[in-house]
């Protein structure tokens, strides 16, 4: 049996999550659920504001997209993966980045989206998905849906949402944090888990360590975009991934995670550096060529002089990967002349990604 109760969150002074009181069962009556599942064996994390009981570590558990694959497997959590959906775009760089983890040889469903069908046809302990990230009622997937059929969900802590819908409760390193020790108890690998997130914290520490130029250096995060652009804000990982790095983002102020905004922001941030998310839709090459063009960014600076960076998909949005890509960051910035120079370097070079385009600066 395994449970989802409610449980008011502290938002520091955030807007209370949108959730309400509504206690949600993936299998049976509540209370008798919640006994059974209180038993010496039971694990209980939080997950956007509700308690998630489950009697024993899950054995089955699906999940969508690149980002939350790479927490599964950095939780220790290969063996339980019994199926993926959104993988293709990021495999090359998962099995860069977790080479005995036998990536090649997860059980691949569905095409670039989860559906409901996919999920009952796998039947999985849990799926593992967020709002926006495979969760969408525009695709007739959502986590109630799933309740219905005695699956139960856990959400990516980056999506979870705000009263008014928006996505985003909490920092983004606290978000990926939480995400790595929930999953890493729900599936028995605790110990695994936190010698993750200790990595990460360390790496933290000796980024910002790192001396900095006398002037600030603005970065602007470049997804895609033709008539707005679509970028990230406070509560995506690119936040704590910039923060880090000891750059500032021109988004740093949108209380929301993956949002557009207008032209006029990037013009009137004229960024040092430009970033751009490696994502299917619009290749590197279009990225450029619509910067060049349009009357809002073709003067700038950065834009005249070329001073991109190419970066996964995987590496921005909430996963461990964040870690490597504010090295990567950290590294780019050293390189354009913003920054002292550090000895920081990721281990996971990411210029041996055949499928990667951009990026001869780094090689």
């Amino acid at each position: 049996m395994i449970t989802r109760r409610t449980r008011r969150p502290v938002l520091g002074g955030l807007a209370a999550l949108a959730l309400g009181a509504t206690v949600l069962t993936a299998c049976g009556n509540e209370d008798d659920s919640a006994a059974t599942a209180s038993g010496s064996d039971a694990i209980t994390v939080e997950n956007c504001g509700e308690e998630v009981t489950v009697e024993k570590p899950i054995s089955e558990l699906y999940a969508y997209d690149g980002g939350i694959i790479s927490i599964a497997l950095a939780a220790g959590a290969r063996d339980e993966l019994v199926a993926v959906t959104g993988m293709e775009r990021d495999q090359p760089l998962l099995e860069l980045a977790y080479p005995d983890d036998r990536v090649d040889e997860l059980t691949v469903v569905g095409d670039t989206y989860p559906t409901l069908e996919n999920a009952l046809a796998v039947n999985p302990e849990m799926m593992f998905a967020g709002y926006g990230y495979g969760f969408s009622e525009a695709r007739n997937l959502m986590p109630e849906m799933l309740h219905e059929h005695d699956i139960a969900t856990y959400l990516l802590s980056e999506t979870c949402q705000q009263e008014d819908g928006a996505r985003g409760t909490m920092e983004p390193w606290t978000a990926l944090t939480t995400d790595l020790r929930n999953i890493g108890e729900l599936t028995g690998h605790a110990d695994t888990a936190e010698q993750v997130v200790a990595d990460i914290e360390e790496r933290r520490a000796a980024l910002e360590a790192a001396p900095q130029g006398e002037e600030e250096t603005t970065v602007f995060l470049f997804d895609s975009g033709t008539d707005a652009i679509f970028t990230s804000g406070s509560y995506g990982g690119p936040q704590a991934i910039f923060d880090t790095a000891g750059v500032t983002s021109a988004t740093a102020d949108v209380e929301d995670t993956w949002t557009e905004v207008g032209w006029e922001r990037m013009a009137a941030s004229d960024p040092d550096v430009i970033f751009f998310v490696d994502y299917p839709g619009q290749s590197y090459e279009e990225k450029v060529a619509v910067l060049k063009a349009n009357p809002a960014s073709r003067d700038l600076a950065a834009v005249r002089e070329e001073r991109f960076v190419n970066l996964p998909y995987a590496m921005w949005v909430s996963g461990p990967l964040n870690i490597d890509a504010a090295e990567w960051v950290r590294q780019a910035v050293e390189h354009f002349g913003l920054a002292p120079e550090s000895g920081i370097a990721s281990d996971l070079d990411i210029t041996t990604l055949t499928n990667l385009p951009g990026n001869d600066w780094a090689r």
